[in-house]
């Protein structure tokens, strides 16, 4: 599979366990902030303090006679062994990574396109990772492989102990099923990357010591390693700057496997990189816009995306389309190459995806929140675009593709109904649905309605509530509303599988937002909410709250929030802003003390979204909103439900933990949990997914249900 994306792409939206820095002018210190000592992900005093959180929450919320029967529900949508096993497509067949009840740390296997059409595929086991963890006495969990193409025989598996993002890598002969004795390895953790240029070489960007990281702790260069060599020696080919997010070199390759050049990005900022390629020995700099990146090779064309408008060649690109040019021209003259126009937005639509196959271009699209796709073909000097007949009014995704044939997996899911996996045979123009997920839930009597909600600005803001059918609309409906709005991410309708079975089976109605800041309408729809505009998220979310408590359908005393990540800072604004609102927070492994968030890990890496606090004029629009400083003595919030993973390498602990130290001095009621191991998701295993559910819904039934 060959999914548009870059090296850059790959490292967006980690943070590390790393001590914080000395305080800074106009940054909370020790002085000012009593828990700065929960920031140690792993000291002794910080463990210590998770360990009797853990056991309160367990003890309150454990004990609920519903609780058993919560998780066991979870557990067996998790581990069922009728749910899709998703593949990805490699020219010796179809692979699948498998977690269920007897595996729990998982399987990589593979089977045929012939056998995937059955109802009962036979597997071949290619990697059992819990034996691998068994028989070397580590946390592993599988985290992907990078192979060679067009083969991908070769790979480097990515193993995390105990299922942070940083991995080590191994490299893999999936024909023999077998690691290669004195292959390729990198033992030490790190994020980063690799890319293989041939069976003997890689391109490595990692962590390979002092002055290899950027100021954000992301690796700043990249390395030419040759097999039998140390890594040590490996010569530099490219370097960013300290000062960068990240930096590395890249390849531009085609579907065939073929290198047509080197090229390189510095992200300048979060949401601004500048991209290179090697043109005679040097690197030059593409003339392209900050926002804009290459974005793979289709019939012999270099496509580009970009986020704002470019003003080129005496035209003018808009924001959220596909530009191209000639390969052979751009190698010649990456900067003076013609540019044409492939695709650009209508009203309401964005681009959502893209993969390459060996033919053609396939694009997913937004139209108003409903997914399309499209296939895009250049021949004869020219652009042509058909539509892919995918079922209407759903969320459509690419599972997978084939970068040596026209092949594509695609899922189709809404809220209620199971998702479908179809397989598109470009060369022959069939399509056939392959599989569809069991109903994990009665979905009898539900409907699902779109609403909109007028912001504080008078900005229109769409939202989804799924209820039963005919609903008596008096405020009395246990409700939970979700959302994230950041970072150009979109949340679409999904099928709701254990939240169906576990809240909506159970009275509970479900309304999911869809705030600035997010991806939902195109980049425009982000930049309008980043920076000194954060708050319009923050508004966006308590409109939506407003506008389904005026509608009759739930009321504070009923109204449950829930994020995770840029969505648990969401919920932590929205139940300090507004604490009258709701009764009910889950605030996941969130972002939350904003004033130290760029000295927390990684969290520098995020300035280009929220701002610097280290600048007075941006720090006072970050402290407007900062959960962590806006709870204070005197105020009745809500009773939050606060959780983090001490693994969790992208979004630091220390936020949820601090959070709750706070809440506790102030002698506000709350609860906090904290998974010892497991990553961003927070959980490694189905047992432990199942458990964090039961605990979350049975939080969410004792506040607004009882």
């Amino acid at each position: 599979m060959k999914l548009v994306s870059s090296l850059a792409m790959a490292a967006a939206m980690t943070l590390s366990t790393t001590t914080p820095a000395a305080a800074q002018d106009g940054i909370p210190g020790p002085d000012e902030d009593p828990f700065i000592w929960l920031e140690e992900a792993r000291s002794d005093e910080a463990l210590d303090w998770v360990r009797t959180e853990n056991e309160l929450t367990l003890a309150a919320l454990t004990k609920d006679p519903r609780f058993e029967t919560l998780k066991a529900e979870a557990l067996a949508i998790y581990d069922s062994e009728d749910r899709i096993p998703y593949v990805s497509i490699r020219p010796d067949g179809l692979y699948n990574f498998w977690q269920d009840k007897e595996n729990p740390r998982g399987l990589v296997r593979r089977t045929t396109l012939e056998s995937y059409r059955t109802a009962s595929p036979v597997w071949e086991t290619v990697l059992d990772v819990d034996a691998l963890a068994a028989a070397e006495g580590r946390e592993w969990v599988y985290k992907g492989s990078t192979c060679l193409p067009p083969e991908q025989r070769l790979c480097m598996i990515a193993l995390s102990d105990g299922g942070k993002d940083a991995t080590i890598l191994r490299e893999f002969d999936m024909a023999t099923k077998s690691f290669v004795e004195g292959g390729f390895a990198l033992e030490n953790e790190s994020q980063g990357g690799i890319e293989w240029l041939d069976a003997d070489t890689l391109l490595v960007s990692r962590d390979f010591g002092e002055g290899s990281l950027t100021d954000s702790e992301y690796p700043l260069s990249t390395r030419l390693w040759k097999r039998g060599t140390s890594i040590d020696d490996a010569p530099e080919i490219f370097r960013g700057e300290k000062s960068d997010v990240w930096s590395g070199a890249d390849l531009l390759r085609d579907g065939k496997g073929v290198v047509h050049a080197y090229t390189a990005f510095r992200a300048v900022s979060f949401h601004e990189t500048e991209h290179y390629i090697q043109k005679d020995g040097e690197w030059l700099r593409l003339d392209i816009p900050l926002k804009a990146s290459p974005y793979g090779i289709v019939d012999g064309q270099m496509l580009f995306s970009t986020d704002v408008d470019w003003e080129t060649q005496g035209q003018t690109f808009p924001a959220d389309s596909l530009v191209a040019v000639d390969l052979e021209a751009f190698k010649a003259d990456p900067n003076g190459a013609k540019k044409t126009l492939v695709w650009a937005p209508g009203d309401r639509q964005t681009r959502q995806g893209a993969t390459i196959t060996s033919d053609s271009l396939y694009v997913t699209l937004l139209d108003n929140v409903r997914g399309k796709v499209i296939k895009l073909d250049h021949a004869d000097g020219a652009w042509s675009q058909a539509a892919v007949a995918l079922p209407e009014n759903a969320t459509i995704g690419i599972s997978s593709s084939s970068d040596e044939e026209d092949e594509v997996l695609f899922t189709v899911t809404d809220f209620l109904n199971p998702t479908g996996l179809y397989y598109l045979d470009g060369a022959k123009g069939s399509l056939e649905q392959l599989k569809t997920e069991p109903a994990y839930f009665d979905s009898t009597g539900m409907e699902v309605e779109q609403f909109e909600a007028t912001s504080k600005d008078g900005t229109k803001i769409p939202y989804f509530v799924v209820k039963p059918v005919g609903a008596t609309l008096d405020g009395s409906n246990p409700t939970l509303l979700t959302g994230y709005g950041g970072f150009q991410v979109p949340r679409l309708p999904s099928y709701l599988g254990s939240t169906g079975k576990l809240w909506l089976e159970r009275g509970g109605v479900y309304i999911l937002g869809n705030m600035r800041g997010g991806g939902e309408f195109g980049p425009g729809w982000h930049q309008s909410a980043i920076r000194e505009n954060k708050q319009r998220t923050w508004d966006d979310f308590i409109a939506i709250a407003e506008d389904a408590v005026a509608r009759g359908i739930t009321s504070p005393d009923h109204l449950g929030i829930q994020g995770g990540s840029q969505g648990g800072l969401l919920v932590g604004t929205a139940f300090t802003e507004r604490p009258d609102l709701f009764d009910a927070a889950i605030v996941q492994i969130p972002l939350f003390d904003m004033l130290r968030y760029h000295l927390i890990g990684r969290g520098a890496s995020w300035i280009g979204e929220y701002g610097d606090p280290r600048i007075p004029e941006q720090r006072a629009w970050i402290e407007g909103y900062s959960p962590y400083q806006k709870i204070v003595a005197g105020v009745d919030y809500p009773t939050p439900f606060l959780w983090a993973s001490t693994a969790d390498d992208r979004t630091h602990p220390a936020h949820a933990r601090k959070g709750a130290a706070k809440l506790k001095a102030l002698g506000q009621p709350y609860y906090y949990y904290e998974e010892m191991t497991g990553g961003h998701s927070g959980g490694v295993d189905n047992e432990q997914r199942a458990q964090l559910q039961a605990l979350q819904y049975v939080y969410l039934l004792q506040q607004l249900a009882d």
